[in-house]
């Protein structure tokens, strides 16, 4: 059997807009900062830190099409998030989802530079594949460009998310929570979980 890795890695930098509320605060919520990064038609809680999420279906040289799901679990520690998948499954390519292991890793924090804050992150993802016979006799260098390629559209695609809704979540959540009392206590309950 041939077994083949595709890498790829993606990196954030975020400007966070000041708040009553520090955005350390809005990182204890997993349940909020997943919805900045999943479809919540294709997303389900597990609990209160783990969530099953399916990616939208991808083709791989126009032979293969195939949608990746994975349950990842979210801590927050001190304002750093973490992120990591326990367990994955394609769907559609029973060949491809016996033969493959996915790795996802992700970290998310805040930090301060001349009086701004600024969340920075990084994602890594590896996946490792025994070949379908099919594709035994593709040239690697062609195979590696092409997985690589596809797993920095999908790291791409939910930095692009994280980007444009991590920010206004935070301002509403930050709004709700300093005008109305009653939040303070639907936000103390991943605390306890996480701590």
């Amino acid at each position: 059997m041939k077994t083949i890795r595709f890498t790829a890695s993606e990196s954030v930098n975020l400007s966070v807009p000041q708040q009553e509320t520090p955005i350390q605060h809005y990182l204890r919520q997993p349940r909020r900062l997943v919805a900045t990064i999943a479809n919540p038609k294709l997303m389900t809680p597990l609990s209160d830190n783990r969530f099953h999420l399916k990616m939208r279906p991808l083709n791989f040289l126009d032979m293969y099409r195939f949608q990746p799901s994975a349950v990842l679990k979210v801590v927050s520690d001190n304002g750093t998030v973490t992120l990591t998948s326990e367990s994955c499954e394609i769907l559609g390519n029973d060949y491809i989802n016996d033969h493959f292991s996915l790795s996802l890793k992700g970290k998310l924090f805040p930090i301060e530079q001349n009086g701004t804050t600024y969340l920075r992150g990084r994602a890594d993802l590896i996946v490792d594949v025994e070949l379908p016979p099919a594709l035994w006799l593709t040239p690697r260098p062609m195979l590696e460009t092409t997985g690589n390629g596809l797993l920095k559209s999908v790291l791409m695609r939910i930095k692009q998310k994280l980007m444009s809704q991590l920010i206004s979540d935070y301002r509403q959540w930050a709004n709700q929570n300093n005008t109305t009392p009653a939040t303070d206590s639907s936000c103390s309950s991943p605390k306890t979980v996480l701590s």
